[in-house]
């Protein structure tokens, strides 16, 4: 394994510096017709340092958006845009993955791929809704002759089968579409969401629009779920946005928080969530609201941020995210893709491109002003190999590594404690930065001594410390007010490769002086997937190491401020591999 990874490192700067040194991240809709070859590409060295070893990934070639998943005599289904024949955008079509347990997943064939009028230059992004009868219906995006954007149906053939391997198009197909009359721009109307119905009866559903830089969740009715018209109004809009991509609309529990709703559901105790992803940005951001069903309309709480400054599912490297309702287990489940932070020259040397996140389960927090998350409970039978380390005092300055676990493959829980916060051991902050962690993180760096802070986990770590990505919280008072930013710094997680490597950061909505603070981290060979505050915020980081891979990782616990913090609990576990595609 050691004279593969040098091979690797050799092979990618080769790459690197062949083609002009920085590699800068592409956008998900880029098309390289010259890279596409005619066929299907060859099967992936499955031994490759950034392949994962449980997240969801195909074999080989392009994936992004995930699409309508759900869970169907006890079967979970997920589609994902699929590219075929490369590892770069192009030639899109629903990929098909079953599972049992949303950790370990067979592959299919392909559900949904270009064979009508409607369709014939792509199948994007889309929702599947399941009908009172137990029918299931996909809608989704397709690309028709004009390369305009339509709004399809195709349902299973066979509902006897399980797997639903066959999925068929109506000959009434597109049921939506841009016309002189609606006056809907044909390049900027994709990714239909699951509908749900009213108390009228009729079916509802939303799809992202832009009409000039204002971004638009259309909304669409229909008596029979095949004729579909759209209302006078949007559900919402916000000026200024551009492009909402990958609009989702649920409902969730003010009551019992930690239940999952149906889409559907509607009533007292009942807020709605709306999500949407930004193509101006790349960013996701989702409000809290509330849904007035008479009038059609979503209104989002008073307070509400509608900008890639507001609350987002993830601070980090995370879109196009997609939930369902867990019926069986009566909980919603997030999904949403990781692209690479290469570009598209050493993705085809590597033959893929793009991972899942690790499914997450949302609910409202108790106070109804965010969503937590926090990985299905599943993963946990991956975990393997437990190590504890008892209650310390980590002093300013300090490093402790947590050996005896796969430091590539692991999943660490931590919770730190603070002692007595005093206005002249902590430092300030200017008001105005509270609207721009990344910034802040960007700035103040895991080299850069803080007070209380910063203090966290460094992982993907190589022996000497050439290269780590650290997941660290850091204290600032503003005013006699004291708050708590996390961040993600890869700004050194490669010795070698020069790629995208910024810092990520948020602002905890965490009492410093009450709660203990807690860090979850989710390592998995080239992604960082961290939780903070229990579920509170969420950043998820894309690194390549070079010299911390396999035997060459390492996980540390470390203290780079003046004051001290204590470690109360740690507790981290080497991850078995999943049985993925």
């Amino acid at each position: 394994m050691i004279n593969f990874s040098c091979s690797w490192i050799f092979l990618s700067l080769v790459i690197l510096f062949s083609h002009g040194g920085f590699l800068k991240l592409e956008a998900s809709h880029n098309i390289y017709r010259h890279l596409q070859s005619a066929s299907e590409s060859s099967s992936v060295d499955q031994k490759q340092p950034y392949r994962t070893a449980f997240h969801f990934q195909p074999s080989k070639n392009w994936m992004n958006d995930p699409n309508g998943p759900f869970i169907y005599k006890g079967i979970y289904h997920l589609f994902y845009q699929y590219n075929p024949f490369g590892s770069v955008w192009g030639n899109i079509v629903w990929a098909h993955s079953t599972s049992t347990d949303l950790v370990n997943w067979t592959p299919h064939p392909h559900a949904i791929y270009p064979s009508i009028p409607s369709d014939i230059n792509g199948c994007w992004s889309g929702s599947t809704t399941i009908l009172p009868n137990g029918k299931l219906v996909i809608l989704y995006t397709g690309i028709n002759k004009e390369n305009h954007q339509v709004q399809n149906m195709a349902v299973p053939k066979n509902l006897s089968d399980p797997y639903l391997l066959e999925w068929v198009k109506p000959t009434y197909n597109p049921l939506m579409e841009p016309t002189p009359y609606n006056e809907i721009n044909g390049s900027s109307f994709r990714d239909p969401t699951t509908a749900w119905m009213g108390p009228d009866g009729r079916w509802r559903l939303i799809v992202g629009n832009k009409k000039r830089q204002r971004g638009i969740a259309i909304l669409y009715r229909s008596k029979d779920f095949v004729r579909w018209t759209k209302a006078q109004h949007p559900l919402h809009s916000v000026k200024d946005n551009g492009m909402w991509e990958c609009p989702d609309f649920f409902p969730v529990s003010s009551e019992k928080t930690e239940i999952g709703l149906d889409t559907s559901t509607i009533g007292n105790g009942v807020k709605h969530v709306l999500k949407v992803s930004l193509d101006n940005t790349r960013y996701e951001y989702y409000t809290v609201g509330t849904y007035d069903i008479k009038k059609d309309k979503y209104i989002p709480d008073v307070g509400s941020v509608e900008s890639d400054f507001g609350l987002r599912y993830d601070y980090g490297k995370f879109y196009a995210s997609k939930t369902f309702f867990d019926s069986i287990k009566h909980r919603r489940i997030l999904w949403g893709w990781i692209n690479e932070s290469t570009n598209a020259t050493l993705d085809i040397a590597k033959g893929w491109s793009g991972i899942q996140a690790i499914p997450r389960e949302m609910w409202l927090d108790k106070l109804g002003k965010q969503l937590i998350q926090w990985p299905i409970r599943e993963i946990e039978k991956l975990r393997t190999k437990q190590v504890s380390i008892p209650r310390m005092d980590l002093k300013g300055g300090s490093l402790v590594e947590i050996s005896g676990v796969t430091a590539s493959q692991a999943d660490i829980e931590v919770t730190f404690e603070l002692p007595k916060l005093e206005h002249n051991n902590v430092e300030t902050i200017e008001k105005s930065l509270l609207m721009n962690p990344k910034m802040v993180c960007g700035q103040k760096v895991t080299s850069v001594k803080g007070m209380f802070g910063p203090f966290g986990l460094l992982v993907l770590a190589s022996k000497n410390l050439q290269e780590y990505t650290a997941v660290f919280f850091r204290i600032f008072r503003v005013d006699y007010k004291y708050v708590v930013l996390m961040c993600s710094d890869q700004t050194r997680s490669s010795a070698y490769l020069d790629y995208d490597k910024p810092s990520y950061g948020v602002f905890l909505d965490v009492d410093p002086t009450k709660e203990k603070l807690s860090l979850r981290s989710l390592i998995d060979r080239s992604i960082v997937e961290s939780f903070g505050g229990e579920g509170k915020a969420c950043i998820t980081s894309r690194v390549y190491p070079s010299l911390a891979i396999d035997g060459g990782a390492h996980l540390y616990a470390f203290n780079n401020g003046t004051q001290s913090v204590i470690i109360s609990s740690l507790t981290a576990w080497s991850m078995k591999n999943a049985h993925i595609n």
